[in-house]
């Protein structure tokens, strides 16, 4: 009886002190906010014109690198996975299965990097860029790699890809760096891809790393345009008709590594994205010839400090192949920020200030920044080039909170869709 007696004042006193912290739980909530709600903003995504609104649209991606659009609606999209998972995104609704799966290796920077699409003749191309899992035919047990892009079809009624051309077989090693993987459509609708230099050692560069005593062009470090039907060299690329080999399908040069592609609506020019090693991310005008400068210099030429990758920089140093030049970067960060992509807002959605002008990401701050073009669409509308300082980048920053860009793209509904590597997710801004 007694124990009975015990047993129910020790649960009348639980309950009570239960209550009682509900009670100083509630309180605190009314004048400082749900703390649930408030865990939950951490890492929020944020963008900082109160004109915008970003919204989380879909989620439960693993590692997403890219995005585009099979329509003019917006009602068909295609996500790609690193792992080599594309995924189809139709009225809405993430499909359970992706419709093709590739054999990729996905070790470090290696897997399925990027994807567009190109509407022609009512018919649905798309485009891929992977690292390929290539078996020996003669040894099962044996692999290679390549870095490959590939044309496919989408079959809207089956929801399938199929009629695989390949269109570039590039070259890959191990260890996994420095492979590239964005391509584009361009405005000229021809495509685009563009592959780092391999490698973070000083070991097998070649002359498309402005090494003179290095070996022949060997397919790294460039920027290429070819024919999107078959992959052949188009016969107003730069280098097509110079006496040096393996140069007809390469359109820049000189790239250290690069996650962001794009042109510029108006004018049609490609401008680019460069991660450098320690120091100077860039962002580049890219006209037909340009040698991005890699492995002489990164960031502005003229720098006298220890950002300088080499002592005596200097353009006498480069290899100068016919038909090419030299330009200093847009705009630099000192310090690195993981550059990714970058994007013109080919849309009237989100008001003039922004109408032709350029978003780009970054991976290592996951933020997003915001540039205009000067008048006569040559550069950036900026007098100061270089970003040095925190205060300098954070100028330029309208977006925080993200885990790391990937892709950025203007939709046919005139929204911008972000992909979020780290956290799986596509987001708009409208």
């Amino acid at each position: 009886m007694q124990s009975t007696l015990i047993r129910r004042k020790f649960l009348f006193i639980f309950k009570y002190a239960v209550n009682c912290l509900i009670v100083i739980y509630f309180f605190y909530w009314l004048a400082h906010g749900n703390l649930l709600s408030d865990y939950s903003k951490v890492n929020a995504q944020v963008i900082n014109d109160s004109a915008l609104t970003l919204n989380s649209v879909y989620s439960g991606f693993l590692n997403p690198t890219g995005i585009a659009f099979l329509n003019d609606s917006a009602n068909n999209i295609l996500v790609i996975e690193k792992s080599g998972n594309v995924k189809l995104i139709r009225d809405g609704i993430i499909q359970p299965n992706p419709v093709l799966s590739f054999n990729v290796d996905s070790q470090n920077e290696h897997g399925l990097l990027g994807i567009d699409t190109l509407q022609k003749n009512g018919i649905s191309h798309v485009y891929l860029y992977l690292t390929e899992k290539i078996l020996d035919p003669t040894n099962k047990t044996s692999e290679s790699l390549r870095n490959r892009v590939y044309g496919l079809q989408f079959d809207n009624y089956t929801a399938s890809l199929g009629n695989k051309t390949l269109l570039l077989d590039l070259p890959s090693t191990i260890p996994p760096f420095h492979v590239g993987g964005k391509i584009m459509i361009g405005k000229d609708e021809n495509l685009y891809a563009v592959i780092g230099d391999l490698t973070p050692l000083d070991q097998n560069r070649s002359k498309l790393q402005n090494v003179k005593n290095g070996s022949e062009p060997n397919y790294t470090g460039s920027i290429f345009r070819i024919n999107p039907s078959n992959g052949s060299a188009l016969d107003d690329n730069p280098f097509v008709d110079i006496d040096v080999p393996n140069l007809d399908k390469t359109y820049s040069y000189g790239i250290r590594n690069s996650f962001g592609l794009t042109f510029d609506p108006i004018t049609g020019t490609i401008w680019d994205t460069e991660n450098g090693p320690a120091h100077n991310d860039e962002l580049n005008i890219v006209y037909p010839g340009f040698n991005s400068g890699w492995r002489e210099v990164m960031g502005p030429i003229h720098q006298t400090w220890l950002n300088r990758q080499s002592e005596n920089a200097s353009i006498d140093n480069f290899v100068q192949f016919p038909n090419s030049y030299y330009s200093d970067p847009q705009i630099s960060w000192l310090t690195t920020i993981g550059v990714t992509d970058i994007e013109f807002i080919n849309s009237s959605l989100l008001g003039k200030e922004y109408q032709n002008n350029i978003f780009v990401g970054d991976y290592k701050n996951g933020d997003l920044y915001f540039f205009k073009v000067n008048g006569d669409r040559t550069g950036l509308d900026l007098t100061d080039h270089l970003i040095d300082t925190e205060k300098k980048r954070m100028k330029h920053v309208i977006g925080t909170g993200f885990g790391g860009i990937s892709d950025i793209k203007s939709g046919p509904d005139q929204k911008i869709y972000l992909v979020d590597y780290k956290k799986g997710e596509v987001f708009t801004i409208s």
